[in-house]
């Protein structure tokens, strides 16, 4: 059975600075018509910078949506035509001040695939180097390193609750596991 749902027509509601909504006519496969709601987003990458000491390099920062503190790893968003994997390197001195030398790709993620486009790409690095930390003017946040069992152990007691750094310190344990790191 053909699952592909067509587009009939995109319906813009909202543009700002970081997304878009639509709210689609859409054909699903059994000739019925239905909306579809839709977030797009540019995308964006995530990095696991893993120390020499078998070590992540976390970062914590307030995420307005939740009103809370959040430990992540270094993520963020995708500039227009920008290459994930240069975006991942950048994301990464920004907020760690810390350069690799080695990075792995491990696959996309897609956080919410009901409404949003968005795609995150993953990235493992070691070999790191420091260098500086360069922020955003509108981005505060304290970096902290954690060893990789213990970020798996939190990630299973639900102490680690984004979605993208869960996936991410679950495929670095696996890689280490396999000695591909």
């Amino acid at each position: 059975m053909d699952l592909t749902e067509k587009t009939i027509k995109k319906n813009y509601i909202y543009e700002g600075k970081i997304i878009t909504v639509r709210r689609d006519d859409a054909l699903l496969p059994n000739g019925a018509e239905a909306i579809r709601e839709v977030v797009e987003h540019p995308g964006g990458v995530c990095v696991a910078p893993l120390t020499a000491d078998g070590e992540l390099i976390f970062v914590e920062q307030f995420r307005y949506p939740y009103m809370e503190v959040v430990l992540e790893l270094p993520a963020g968003k995708l500039e227009k035509g920008e290459d994930p994997f240069e975006a991942g390197k950048r994301e990464l001195e920004e907020e760690t001040g810390c350069v690799a030398g080695n990075y792995i790709d491990c696959g996309k993620f897609y956080p919410s695939p009901g409404y949003c486009g968005e795609i995150i790409h993953l990235y493992a690095a070691y070999n790191l180097h420091k260098t500086r930390m360069n922020l955003d003017d509108d981005e505060f946040l304290t970096v902290s390193s954690v060893p990789v069992e213990k970020a798996v152990e939190m990630v299973m007691n639900n102490e680690i609750r984004d979605g993208k750094t869960q996936a991410l310190v679950l495929k670095v344990a696996n890689l280490i596991k396999e000695g591909k790191i």
